[in-house]
């Protein structure tokens, strides 16, 4: 028999039927056992509600049990789970909604107001008991889809236009937990903190599928809230996956309340996805962890993971490491910005997604002949086979025929105590491109464009440095934290000279 996501739930009520796996901000605490009931009552409630095998499931929500146990009814009853983050916008749902025709949605009411809203929008009724936090609302599908092995569709961050929805089967889902279970060496007595939304790769595969297999317990949040991880961390958890934006926030946090290292006593992994890593960056987070800071690259297509480190603490490496076993990566270099073993990443193997749901076009796009995915990001591979990634090649900035890598740049504003986050992009501008900063302070700080300018002045080469810096309180990001650079200019842009 193939081997499935249910089965995972179901070797663990087996194995330890009694221990906690989730609790979440409602305090809701299930066993393994609980889980598998609520996961039960849901595929009752699908069959309830005229949802068949091969259909659709749209769940609006945020991170909270049902939603987990909701994500199980899905597999177990051969539904395609359609996890959307609440804080998408009623456009953006609505598209969504159109694109993937369920035939029914689900609101995680209990912890989100924005899935509140959109309850109310498209007329949702309370679910029946067990589900007394979620909301429900019944669609009109067309026909099922005749994917059996078809798990998820996840509508990748920040798409605008026509919605692009990544497939990912049962098989793909399974080997990005299971890579990510091993790497992390999770075992039955960890606590991970889950704020990473189950809505995106990351957390959906590499925090609730690699908990649920290797049997670790899950505290779920529904949004990030810097006060709630440091409160955490003193709480007993034991692994924290994040993104650098959520690392230096709490680094900032601490050093608010007087302590420049965390002290938990009990935290024994921290690792960082979703953006180069500085050197001088890392250190100082390694510092303030107490352990080493690991470091992985990965995106929706790759369910989540291509490479992650396995260093110790003072380690100069600041490569995403070597490719996982069983996932092939090479380097072309014929892409624009390439050459000298420098290029696209390609990826290969067991973790790449199938296509794009109803999209044919752009999955051969993407996915050559060959089974290579064409990622669209710009690195190369070292003399021990670590993998690098400098940046996506869309983002290359070409300034006076120079290649301007805004990684770099970020990297040496977010050097500046002052400085939270930043995020780098490019404009046109007289048959050039000039480089653009937008850099978060908090609040108190009078840093100045002038002082920040002459701080890099000493740190990066004249063409790399910006033509201008708009500072902000606040910058666009997605659930998971990760910088939203294609919404710098809507929602910044009138500040710029």
């Amino acid at each position: 028999m193939t081997e499935r996501l249910e089965h995972l739930l179901a070797s663990q009520v087996t194995a330890r039927p009694h221990a906690i796996a989730l609790t979440d901000s409602t305090g809701a605490k299930l066993t393994w056992a609980d889980l598998d009931a609520l996961s039960l009552a849901g595929c009752a409630l699908l069959r309830d509600q005229g949802v068949r095998r091969g259909d659709r499931a749209l769940l609006i929500i945020e991170n909270c049990a049902e939603a987990v146990a909701l994500l199980f009814s899905c597999w177990c009853s051969g539904v395609t789970a359609v996890p959307v983050n609440a804080r998408q916008s009623a456009s953006e749902i609505s598209r969504v909604l159109a694109h993937a025709d369920p035939a029914l949605v689900l609101f995680s009411t209990a912890v989100s107001e924005n899935a509140r809203a959109h309850a109310g929008h498209l007329g949702a009724v309370p679910a029946p008991s067990p589900f007394g936090g979620m909301h429900l609302a019944r669609m009109h599908p067309g026909a099922p889809d005749d994917y059996p092995d078809l798990a998820v569709l996840l509508y990748t961050t920040g798409t605008t236009g026509d919605p692009k929805a990544v497939m990912l089967t049962h098989e793909n889902l399974l080997f990005g937990g299971g890579a990510s279970a091993r790497l992390r060496r999770m075992v039955p007595d960890d606590l991970i903190y889950g704020v990473l939304p189950v809505t995106h790769v990351f957390g959906l595969t590499s925090v609730i599928v690699a908990a649920v297999t290797a049997g670790a317990a899950v505290r779920l949040e529904p949004r990030f809230e810097v006060d709630r991880l440091y409160r955490a961390l003193g709480e007993g958890i034991t692994l924290l996956s994040a993104v650098p934006q959520m690392h230096g926030l709490l680094m900032h946090y601490t050093a608010r309340q007087g302590y420049t290292r965390l002290g938990s006593d009990t935290l024994r992994y921290a690792s960082s996805g979703a953006a180069p890593l500085d050197p001088d960056w890392k250190r100082q987070a390694e510092a303030f962890y107490g352990m080493a800071l690991q470091n992985g690259y990965g995106m929706t297509e790759t369910s989540a993971g291509v490479s992650i480190t396995d260093n110790p603490a003072g380690s100069a490496d600041t490569s995403t490491g070597p490719p996982l076993p069983g996932v092939q990566v090479r380097i072309d270099e014929t892409v624009p910005g390439g050459g000298d073993g420098l290029g696209e990443v390609l990826v290969r193997g067991p973790n790449v997604t199938p296509g794009y749901y109803r999209l044919p076009e752009e999955t051969a796009r993407v996915i050559d002949s060959a089974g290579w995915l064409h990622t669209g990001d710009l690195g190369h591979l070292d003399d021990q086979g670590r993998l690098h990634i400098l940046s996506r090649s869309k983002e290359l900035i070409i300034h006076g025929g120079f290649n301007v890598y805004p990684p770099e740049v970020e990297a040496a504003i977010n050097e500046h105590p002052e400085v939270m986050q930043s995020a780098v992009i490019g404009r046109a501008a007289a048959g050039d491109e000039e480089v653009l900063a937008f850099v978060q302070t908090g609040s108190g700080s009078t840093l100045t464009e002038a002082e920040l300018l002459e701080f890099l002045r000493q740190r990066l080469s004249g063409y790399k440095r910006p033509a201008q810096i708009v500072f902000a309180r606040q910058l666009p990001a997605a659930p998971t934290g990760k910088l939203l650079k294609h919404l710098l200019l809507k929602e910044l842009g009138d500040r710029l000279r």
